[in-house]
């Protein structure tokens, strides 16, 4: 009987235990709901700004003109007349080759010129002749027109023999190799005494002009919509593009801005990419045909909208803000520029000055979560 007592007031006990708790835990509860309520958010109000942002891309720097040398007879070189990283001027000395049998073929060239101008005299005295002969009826039409024939044969092999001077003066020329422009020489790989070809693979040296360079560079094809988008062409885009700078392999930039030239019109099947060419001047010679840099373009943005990317949240490939629409948060999807920056978007579409978003804190908020503000300093 006693154990049966103690056990009914045990039960008892548990029982108004069990309903002291509830009422702590619901009460606990009110208070997170409530420390949710009334939780606060930094927000910004949008305004338009001027801005301007750098984009960068890579770069490889070639000289104005790069010109293979190669020999155009073949033969022994004689001499080297120039040096590696020599200035040049344009019709400049840079190898001799052998000349000897090219000044024996002109001469014997020369020499048919003069045995076939004499067959041509020869050949006209007889038809002459046989014109006389004719007109007094000594000699038949036959032989008048045999002498004619000799006549036209004699002048086609002055013709032929006369080309073959010009070839062979030709061929004496080429084994002066000249410069064919300004500029500096690149490697020489042959040296006095080495058989050169015009078959041969290797050129005798490159010519680089580098008084000017030319910066190429690819743009993807989103930015050269944007572009024509802007600028209606591709001309009045180039016209209306700003200075460019280069920044060269070692971080500096080059001292002298330069302008984008062209823009092909056509875009590359595997990159999806554009190439454009940018010139530089290269006074004191910095600037190196093979070098390696980024292209830096500035473009200006009058009256944008401008709001940090901690502002912004992204689903399915879609970026959304939280607007304060009468003290709750909404979503709004918006547009970006493929220009902005690493910690800024640019906006091109659902925002408008006046409204305010919510500039922190966005992966904490949900669709109509009542918004306590405070407004970013």
């Amino acid at each position: 009987m006693l154990r049966k007592k103690c056990k009914k007031m045990l039960r008892k006990k548990n029982q108004f235990a069990g309903l002291l708790i509830i009422p702590v835990m619901v009460f606990s509860c009110q208070q997170k709901q409530e420390k949710q309520e009334t939780q606060s958010y930094k927000t910004v109000t949008i305004a338009t700004a001027e801005k301007s942002l750098t984009s960068s891309y890579t770069a490889s720097i070639r000289g104005k003109s790069d010109i293979d040398i190669f020999p155009q007879v073949a033969g022994y070189i004689t001499k080297v007349c120039v040096k590696e990283g020599e200035k040049l001027k344009i019709g400049q000395i840079l190898f001799v080759i052998d000349q000897v049998p090219f000044q024996a073929a002109l001469q014997t060239a020369t020499a048919n010129v003069n045995l076939a101008k004499a067959s041509v005299n020869t050949a006209q005295l007889m038809y002459s002749s046989k014109q006389e002969l004719f007109n007094k009826e000594v000699v038949s039409s036959f032989e008048l027109q045999t002498a004619a024939n000799a006549l036209e044969i004699a002048k086609a092999q002055l013709e032929q023999a006369q080309a073959l001077e010009v070839i062979a003066h030709n061929n004496l020329s080429y084994t002066v190799v000249k410069s064919p422009s300004n500029g500096v020489v690149g490697v020489l790989p042959f040296k006095v005494g080495a058989l050169v070809s015009p078959a041969q693979p290797r050129p005798l040296t490159r010519i680089s002009d580098n008084s000017e360079m030319y910066v190429y560079f690819s743009m993807t094809e989103n930015r050269l919509l944007s572009l024509l988008r802007q600028y209606e062409s591709v001309e009045k885009a180039i016209k209306a593009m700003p200075a460019v700078q280069l920044e060269l392999s070692d971080k500096t930039l080059y001292a002298e801005k330069g302008h984008v030239e062209t823009i092909s019109g056509v875009i590359e099947a595997g990159t999806g990419a554009v190439s454009l060419r940018a010139v530089f001047s290269n006074p004191q010679g910095l600037l190196h045909s093979g070098g390696s840099g980024n292209v830096l373009i500035p473009t200006r943005y009058a009256d944008c909208i401008v709001i940090p990317k901690s502002a912004t949240f992204e689903i399915q490939d879609k970026i959304y803000v939280y607007k304060n629409v009468n003290g709750a948060a909404k979503s709004a999807p918006i547009t970006v520029s493929p220009l902005s920056e690493d910690t800024e978007y640019i906006v091109e579409s659902g925002l408008r000055a006046g409204d305010v978003i919510v500039s922190e804190g966005v992966g904490f908020i949900r669709e109509n979560t009542p918004l306590t503000t405070k407004t970013e300093e």
